[in-house]
């Protein structure tokens, strides 16, 4: 770095160890009706998550401190500083780009919460596809009737944007998908334009994506059937920003749920992205991106 950058990151560096937030209470227990709501979003149907003896999935652990639309009052003035001081730096960017938790107790209905947070770690200047900034890193602890419930740590880049590359550049390709010994089934069978589900070789419950063991019984033994292709836009999304190379936005990404039960991510095509709608009838085909890679993708009015 130079020594500009050195003196920025002296000033930024400073502000690890300050509190974000101190003593900020959820605005709701936690209750039935979210915990069902994230479990029908997520397909969901562990029985641990219903009834009398409910408990909340541990992966619930930041909803309980969301501020929802009208937020939290009392941010300390730490964090607005911060980000002050990298927006006057020409990082004026932002993008999460992952999280942390680590679970210690099971949260349960009538639970209230608290939390307080801390800038745990502002990095070093980085340069990535996205561009040149710095990480910020901040922890999040969950409290339930006072004591420690669980550990959550948020990471965002707040940078200045690389430079456009010119139209005349080649065109970047799609990430490639990480296939390993528990998904290279799956992706035999989209080389073979086959769209396989796992199913349970002991239960026979359907399970998408793939995954070693079965989450209703444990078992580890399983086969595939190949789903039809029909499905329905269960929910969507419209990307807008931040643009990946190799995508051009704006685009409709859906959680398609198959006529077999299970559901995933994929694009949908064949219409506007304004015009997706939940419950659009798509059917399943597959797109050649390069040379190297198709993927499975769900066209619009798919219906017979």
């Amino acid at each position: 770095m130079s020594g500009t950058d050195d003196a920025l990151y002296e000033r930024l560096a400073a502000f690890e160890g300050l509190p974000a937030a101190t003593a900020w209470t959820g605005k709701d227990p936690v209750n039935l009706p979210m915990i069902r709501h994230w479990c029908e979003a997520m397909g969901d149907e562990h029985p641990a998550y219903r009834g009398p003896d409910a408990v909340a999935p541990p992966t619930m652990l930041q909803a309980w401190t969301m501020g929802g639309l009208s937020g939290h009052t009392d941010r300390s003035s730490a964090y607005e500083e911060l980000f002050a001081l990298l927006d006057g730096a020409g990082y004026t960017s932002v993008v999460a780009t992952d999280c942390e938790q680590e679970y210690l107790r099971p949260l349960r209905p009538g639970d209230e919460i608290g939390f307080d947070t801390v800038i745990e770690s502002v990095s070093p200047r980085k340069t990535t596809k996205l561009g040149t900034g710095h990480f910020v890193t901040t922890r999040t602890d969950v409290r339930a009737g006072g004591e420690l419930a669980g550990t959550h740590r948020f990471r965002i880049l707040k940078y200045a944007p690389a430079a456009r590359p010119s139209p005349e550049a080649e065109k970047p390709r799609r990430p490639r998908p990480v296939i390993n010994r528990d998904n290279a089934g799956f992706w035999e069978g989209v080389a073979g334009h086959r769209l396989l589900i796992q199913r349970c070789g002991d239960c026979a419950a359907l399970r998408f994506p793939w995954l070693p063991g079965c989450a209703d019984c444990g078992s580890r033994e399983w086969d595939t059937v190949e789903a039809s292709g029909v499905g329905t836009v269960f929910s969507y999304v419209v990307m807008h920003h931040p643009s990946f190379p190799a995508f051009e936005p704006p685009y409709a990404v859906g959680l398609i749920e198959l006529a077999e039960g299970v559901r995933m991510i994929s694009n949908v095509v064949g219409v506007p992205y304004d015009k997706v709608r939940i419950g659009m009838p798509v059917r399943l085909e597959f797109l050649r991106v390069d040379e190297e890679l198709e993927l499975p993708v769900f066209r619009a009015g798919g219906e017979d």
